[in-house]
């Protein structure tokens, strides 16, 4: 059977979770890992995804480590939109439309 990955790289503006993992993860850059098999027996090349990982750098007594988590699709698209969502609000909060002038 033959297989592919690919590695891209998504951006999280805010700190965020994920299903089935303790506590928050910083905001930043992270790596995301996908594996595919090929489908056998079609008349055309088409792949069906097995495997989607997100690249989580160690903190604190951890540094230097990195771990590849385990993630469905659906959930790193869900913490993505919750991420956007968030930018979106913090951006449109009455401080930021509203600064305060210098005071003299």
């Amino acid at each position: 059977m033959t297989m592919r990955s690919t590695r891209s790289t998504v951006t999280f503006s805010n700190p965020f979770t994920l299903p089935g993992y303790p506590g928050d993860l910083p905001a930043g850059d992270y790596e995301v890992l996908v594996e595919e098999e090929l489908l056998q027996g079609l008349s055309f090349e088409a792949y069906r995804r097995t495997a989607t990982y997100l690249t989580v750098r160690g903190r604190g007594g951890h540094a230097g480590r990195t771990e590849l988590r385990a993630i469905s699709d659906s959930d790193l698209k869900a913490a993505l939109s919750r991420d956007a969502t968030t930018s979106e609000t913090n951006n449109h909060s009455e401080a930021a439309l509203f600064p305060q002038e210098d005071l003299k």
